[in-house]
């Protein structure tokens, strides 16, 4: 599976779902609802998010409190940067939340704020695939722009999702690569 393939499975299977989730945050009646039921993982058929099924109860609903608490602050985010840089430092202190979770509610909020990021941001998952590609998995961001062209056409957070979902795809399609330009290297000398 090359990487127009791969954008385009992206598009027509992926993309509809994931702008449906996105609007439903979009549409919560308040902020305080749209923080309430992203820190608490959940999506729009009131059940948890994959990404966040292992982690208890007791840490969504510490991660939920410190937010509502900070709700004026989120409120006043200006950018998607700086609403994921509040969300790290506002849920930092509590055991078990990792950068993923962090990525992940600072985007469902961000949706009912009007924030959206303009870099890919990286994370276990998306290492991988940023890798895949040759880029630094231990950077923070990518910046769309030094992406190849197919990702492009995607949104950063639509990219971010490509990274991580195709991981394993991109990573194949890195070791055929590598094993042709062997094969290649060998029938030269």
């Amino acid at each position: 599976m090359n990487l127009q393939s791969i954008v385009r499975t992206y598009v027509t299977h992926i993309r509809p779902r994931t702008d449906g989730e996105l609007n439903w945050f979009r549409q919560q009646p308040t902020l305080r609802d749209a923080v309430r039921v992203a820190a608490l993982a959940i999506n729009s058929k009131g059940k948890r998010y994959s990404h966040q099924r292992r982690m208890s109860k007791r840490i969504l609903e510490q991660a939920s409190d410190a937010l509502l608490a900070n709700e004026k602050a989120i409120e006043q985010c200006k950018n998607f940067d700086e609403l994921h840089t509040l969300l790290e430092a506002i849920l930092e202190p509590i055991k078990g939340i990792g950068e993923l979770y962090v990525y992940d509610i600072a985007l469902r909020i961000g949706a009912r704020l009007g924030l959206f990021p303009n870099k890919v941001y990286l994370h276990a998952g998306t290492r991988v695939g940023a890798r895949a590609l040759g880029f630094d998995g231990g950077a923070k961001t990518l910046e769309v722009s030094h992406l190849p062209k197919e990702l492009q056409q995607l949104e950063p957070h639509e990219i971010e999702d490509v990274l991580c979902i195709f991981k394993d795809k991109l990573r194949e399609q890195q070791v055929q690569m590598v094993a042709q330009e062997a094969i290649k290297r060998s029938w030269c000398h």
